[in-house]
């Protein structure tokens, strides 16, 4: 914000290059270089406590390094930086480097934790074009009503619930509040909006509603994939949308905590239609990898259950298995990632998100622990993005150069994919989360062409595969399968 409020027509023409996209830009079409130079100040005045958390991690940091030399850190406690006292606890690895924890549940009863800087902002969508949500501020302006409501509050779900039970304009105007009437009645209709019919055939259905997201519906329930749900307006191209979305969603899977996989902005708007959000646990405390449970807990979502690699959940008809998840996060210790095997009746579908077979004989072991899995979904975006892209703000030390670009968020590539399709036995692929779709942009900042290495890989993936006569595609906006 600094650098857009000093130099704004450097973040102008950096955020027309295609190859900038995703960078650290600024990314508005005019100079509004004085709102986000106000906006700057206010966020230090604002969020002081915040900022001085950051401060404090980095002081607790030096401290280790300085005073931690294989002795007992009992002595240490007393020189933990103020924001971080009594809410870490320090530890040695078995090579005797020193390294802390959080406290994490105490960390969300601490004044760090605010709700009050959280904020929704509702404007009427005509095309798929968004600034990248990295870079970019959302400012206030004369069309997007912006509403400083806590995640957790019963009113968001009460605004979401419009969608399907229609309200009084006055019932409304006093959900929101009374400073936005005026705005209001522009997000507003009379006419019913549509809905999927809940789903009553034999077999099941899955449906791809792009990127990472697959809806799966059997008799008596339903399943969806790392939700990214695209919304409608008119001339949009052929998608899936909230509005083919049933009334009730049993199981919701998060692979993983990236921004294209756990998006909040979809997920607030379900989560009165969620039963259950299943994520994989973490490392307990450690900075790179919070919680996945404790943050959606903290944003309401209150029926959230942790499942282990190789742990499994029943459901009639079916089960849902954690898988394990290698890679794609810069060889960084983070556990808070799931590969899943859906099985309904006798067959098996497996979600790999981003994983990459680092390592085939894993999935060898997998392919022992449940058998054969007819359908894979895997993930190819195989350059993938350089360990500072995600992780480089929680850094202390900066990676040298050719270690920032060897340590990337990559997933598999072909010699890795169809070693994962051998391993487990699979009779379909589809190669998915390839971040493509056009609604997507403000969160992948990817534009492939046909030269890109992961088309490239995934096009031998796809021939190797139809050579063996299996069915394979690379998805691509929105697709139906019906199985018997």
């Amino acid at each position: 914000m600094d650098s857009y409020a000093e130099l704004p027509q450097a973040h102008v023409a950096a955020s027309a290059n295609p190859k900038m996209l995703g960078g650290p830009f600024v990314n508005f079409k005019v100079d509004r270089s004085e709102e986000i130079a106000r906006l700057a100040a206010a966020t230090r005045t604002k969020r002081t406590r915040l900022i001085e958390l950051s401060e404090a991690i980095d002081k607790l940091d030096e401290l280790l390094r300085d005073r931690a030399d294989g002795h007992s850190l009992e002595t240490l406690y007393c020189a933990i930086p103020e924001p971080l006292r009594g809410y870490v606890e320090l530890f040695y690895d078995r090579e005797h480097h020193a390294s802390f924890r959080f406290i994490e549940p105490l960390m969300y009863r601490s004044p760090c934790y605010q709700p009050d800087a959280q904020s929704l902002m509702l404007r009427r969508i005509d095309s798929d074009d968004r600034p990248f949500i990295f870079s970019t501020p959302r400012l206030y302006s004369d069309d997007c009503l912006h509403w400083t409501v806590p995640f957790a509050e019963e009113r968001v779900d009460a605004l979401f619930k419009l969608r399907s039970k229609p309200a009084s304009l006055a019932s409304v105007v006093d959900l929101v509040g009374d400073s936005e009437a005026g705005l209001l009645p522009s997000f507003l209709t009379e006419e019913e909006p549509g809905h999927a019919d809940k789903y009553d055939r034999p077999g099941f259905r899955w449906r791809y509603f792009g990127h990472a997201t697959v809806l799966i519906e059997a008799r008596g329930c339903a399943i969806m994939t790392d939700p990214v749900v695209a919304y409608p307006f008119a001339g949009m191209s052929t998608r899936f949308t909230f509005d083919d979305l049933p009334e009730w969603i049993d199981f919701v899977l998060i692979t993983h905590g990236h921004q294209d996989h756990l998006l909040l902005e979809t997920l607030l708007q379900l989560r009165e239609r969620i039963g259950t959000i299943i994520v994989a646990p973490n490392n307990g405390g450690t900075l790179e990898d919070p919680s996945l449970a404790l943050i959606l807990r903290a944003c309401g979502f209150s029926r959230v259950r942790e499942l282990a690699e190789c742990d499994q959940i029943d459901f009639v008809g079916g089960s849902i298995t954690a898988i394990p998840f290698l890679g794609e996060h810069c060889d960084l210790n983070i556990r808070s990632k799931n590969a899943y095997l859906v099985r309904i009746g006798q067959h098996c579908v497996m979600f790999a998100a981003d994983s990459r077979n680092l390592d085939p004989i894993v999935y060898d072991h997998v392919r022992q622990l449940v058998g054969r899995v007819h359908t894979l979904f895997v993930g190819m975006e195989c350059d993938g993005a350089p360990l500072s892209w995600i992780y480089g703000p929680l850094l202390t030390a900066k990676p040298a150069h050719s270690i920032n670009q060897s340590r990337r968020a990559a997933g598999s590539d072909f010699r890795g994919a169809i070693a994962m399709l051998d391993s487990l036995g699979c009779s379909e692929v589809y190669v998915y989360a390839m971040g493509q779709e056009p609604w997507l942009q403000f969160i992948s900042s990817i534009r492939y062409t046909d030269d890109s290495s992961p088309i490239v890989q995934s096009n031998l993936l796809l021939a190797a595969a139809r050579e063996r006569g299996f069915q394979a595609e690379r998805l691509l906006g929105c697709k139906e399968v019906m199985l018997p």
